[in-house]
């Protein structure tokens, strides 16, 4: 693989102020824009994969599934490289799902994998499932990049509409440079919504803590709702016994993604029994 030649985007189903508090348990110095209607694309300014030691799409499938889990939002990780192109899809707790192409846009994935990515997305069964359909057939006019260019395209019925320049199968300083001129007037030099987000994320406002984070939808709404009653305490526990290991697992293959993943777990579980024994009588 030519490490230069690879880049990555990573998608959330969910706006830019329900993403910030979670992006910097991911580890990694992220630029945060909106991406159109209920969606945000996450630039990262550092390429891990670069060090030889993992793979971009294994790499990018680790920060998809930590996002997932930390904002409870479907996170889409679109990939590349000099031999493939590929996404995939996290969605909670599930198995992700994958697809690949290679360079010369010869689809290599399942064709079940698509129909299990517009089912997720709850994209249109009928008009959607049909236009990814091409996506899985043999085109000698179509290479990786028109392939991940024809996803966007689908998507693009969901509210997806990616700011100019970050488009799939650029290099990864091209978009970095892109995702930084998002920002508009008055706005920080590093993305819209002040997308820097690897240590300031880490400190929330208080209508942006982690919990509030953990329990709204795109934008916020759960804040205008009534409290929830307290959760059972099976939950947290099952959040910290599974992260536990996956933190473990992670750290022993030097995976910063899949450490992620476990931590935000770990952080969830051990927020949740707090939360819990907070509201004991």
């Amino acid at each position: 693989m030519n490490a230069t030649s690879a880049g990555a985007l990573l998608l959330c189903r969910a706006e830019p102020a329900a993403v910030r508090p979670s992006v910097a348990l991911l580890r990694e110095r992220f630029l945060l824009a909106a991406a159109g209607r209920g969606w945000s694309v996450l630039v990262p300014e550092d390429a891990p994969w670069l060090s030889g030691t993992e793979p971009v799409d294994r790499v990018l499938s680790g920060w998809a599934t930590a996002l997932a889990v930390a904002t409870n939002s479907p996170a889409l990780a679109l990939w590349w490289d000099a031999d493939r192109a590929g996404y995939t899809l996290a969605a909670g707790f599930r198995r992700p799902v994958a697809y690949v192409w290679l360079a010369d846009g010869t689809p290599v994935g399942e064709d079940e994998a698509m129909q299990t990515f517009a089912a997720r997305l709850a994209l249109d069964p009928v008009l959607d499932v049909q236009a990814l359909e091409p996506l899985t057939r043999a085109d000698r006019d179509a290479d990786a990049r028109a392939r991940l260019l024809g996803l966007i395209a689908v998507l693009a019925r969901t509210g997806l509409d990616l700011p100019e320049g970050l488009t799939p199968g650029a290099p990864a300083d091209r978009l970095r440079g892109a995702a930084r001129l998002v920002a508009g007037p008055g706005r920080a030099p590093d993305g819209a919504e002040s997308a820097r987000t690897s240590e300031s994320a880490g400190t929330a406002t208080s209508a942006e803590t982690p919990e509030n984070a953990e329990r709204g939808e795109a934008g916020g709404v759960a804040a205008h709702r009534p409290p929830k009653p307290p959760r059972p305490h099976v939950p947290a526990v099952v959040q910290i016994a599974a992260g536990l290991p996956l933190t473990l697992w992670g750290l022993a293959r030097r995976s910063a993604g899949w450490t992620a993943a476990g931590a935000i777990l770990l952080v969830h579980g051990i927020l949740g029994l707090a939360r819990e024994r907070g509201a004991a009588p």
